[in-house]
């Protein structure tokens, strides 16, 4: 059963209790004793960021925060805490938990933050040894908070874990079929509606991107539509999402050389996950929007007809690319998916993929490369709100010049640039099957980890759903 957040004005009598606190000018309740004051002012004096107070009745945890330098880094500050005091309620087996925040400064949201998405636990084929994390509530109170808030926060922070779970799941669990199963599951449990094209659909769309790169699988490929559309939506056009579905990546023919390069690669859906899970928290808090999410999934695999270096495919929007590496399948699903959504005259795409590992290269797990052409006050608003819920954006550019490192010479397009740039010229490629504005978002250094990472964690780490939530969230104001 997933972590329950609950609102209550003020705290129970005799409840595990947080209180989060200025480090410099605590701020203790009237209850506490002369030597529980000295205590904690002797704790904070060397710089301890967690006390811990027994009243064997209940316990008192103390969280210290200090000046940050923005509000945004204070923010994320909090969120990191809340996967350190985690640990600590995990060790006294805590139950249930209430926040305080004596600072007057909204800080319970952000514990909240950091304590939920640092229980999350992956247990699903743990026969044996399976610890689950004994916390299952935790209570924010004050005045500054709302039921409507804090349940709003409930439905995005499971919209992480859910995609969390999606991009973990093995591909011995996880063919296109029955990924795009877990959607329509998602769709009928959140309300928004999902629409699976089968590989006879896809045939007829003309989709030559998914289906070369699905022609060495045994498993037939997939088309998702989901669609969340209420009544009087703010926006006349739509808003539309786009996630690469590789379900399991070889490489194909050009199979992945590097030692364990294949060993994770259940995860290279995690842009299809993080557009399922947008969806999933937009419809559970009913936002005034109508967005559409396209995943377009399959694996790729060196296969008896798999498609292979120097084949020539023909694409939905009529282009045709000449393939000169098989492992550049995804920006072939995405270019396909991206052309399809042209038919909605959409007011804004984003595409969400784990494309290149010279996004990760270049800045690592530290942040998202995006690049488009929707202009700047659309990637300032992105950028802002990276800043605020820490899922920063590095600004990749596309210039004209890149178009060059993809011509090919038989056909309009060649699906792999050169050594340099190539994040880049992979988002170059994509755009050659845009009209309408559009952001890339290249997840690859962020969407997998394989240590833990605070309240990030280990393995999947749900990567773009607030970010792109809470942007949508600010346009349907």
């Amino acid at each position: 059963m997933p972590t329950q957040l609950k609102y209550s004005t003020t705290p129970g009598k005799d409840t595990d209790i947080v209180l989060i606190v200025q480090a410099a000018q605590p701020a203790l309740p009237d209850d506490f004793s002369k030597e529980e004051a000295a205590y904690v002012q002797e704790q904070l004096s060397q710089e301890a960021k967690l006390i811990s107070l027994n009243r064997y009745t209940h316990r008192i945890y103390l969280v210290a925060t200090a000046t940050a330098k923005t509000q945004q880094a204070g923010h994320e500050a909090l969120r990191q805490a809340g996967y350190s005091l985690l640990k600590q309620l995990k060790a006294d087996k805590v139950a249930q938990i209430t926040l305080v925040d004596t600072t007057n400064t909204g800080a319970t949201t952000y514990l909240a933050e950091g304590i939920y998405l640092s229980n999350y636990q992956f247990l699903r084929y743990k026969t044996k040894d399976a610890k689950p994390s004994p916390l299952q509530t935790i209570v924010i109170t004050g005045t500054d908070n709302t039921d409507q808030a804090v349940q709003e926060l409930q439905h995005v922070l499971e919209a992480v874990n859910i995609t969390r779970d999606l991009v973990n799941e093995p591909n011995s669990h996880q063919s296109a079929e029955q990924f795009s199963a877990q959607l329509e599951e998602l769709g009928q449990e959140a309300g928004f509606k999902t629409d699976v094209l089968d590989e006879i659909k896809i045939q007829s769309l003309k989709m030559g991107g998914l289906l070369a790169v699905n022609q060495g699988s045994e498993d037939p490929p997939t088309f998702t539509i989901m669609e969340w559309k209420p009544e009087q939506p703010v926006n006349e056009k739509p808003y539309v999402l786009v996630g690469k579905g590789v379900v399991y990546d070889t490489g194909g023919l050009s199979l992945k050389p590097t030692p364990q390069s294949m060993d994770f690669m259940k995860s290279d859906m995690a842009g299809a996950a993080a557009v399922a899970g947008v969806l999933y928290a937009i419809a559970k808090n009913k936002l005034p929007l109508h967005v559409i999410g396209l995943v377009p999934a399959t694996d790729n695999r060196p296969g008896g007809k798999a498609f292979a270096p120097g084949d020539v495919i023909t694409m939905h929007n009529g282009l045709t690319v000449e393939v000169l590496n098989t492992d550049a399948e995804g920006r072939l699903l995405l270019a396909d998916a991206l052309s399809f959504a042209q038919k909605y005259h959409p007011a804004l795409v984003f595409d969400l993929a784990t494309l290149t590992g010279a996004a990760a290269r270049a800045i690592g797990k530290e942040g998202l490369v995006a690049m488009g052409n929707a202009g700047e006050e659309v990637m300032s608003g992105l950028k802002k709100t990276g800043e605020q819920v820490h899922e920063r954006l590095v600004e990749f550019p596309l210039w004209d010049e890149y178009k060059k490192h993809i011509e090919s010479d038989i056909a309009d397009l060649k699906n792999l640039g050169g050594a340099d740039a190539g994040a880049i010229s992979a988002g170059k490629f994509l755009e050659c099957f845009t009209n309408y504005p559009w952001v890339h978002f290249d997840i690859a250094g962020v969407a997998y980890l394989h240590g833990e990472d605070s309240y990030r964690g280990k393995m999947a780490t749900g990567a773009g759903v607030r970010l792109i939530y809470h942007y949508l969230r600010a346009l349907a104001q």
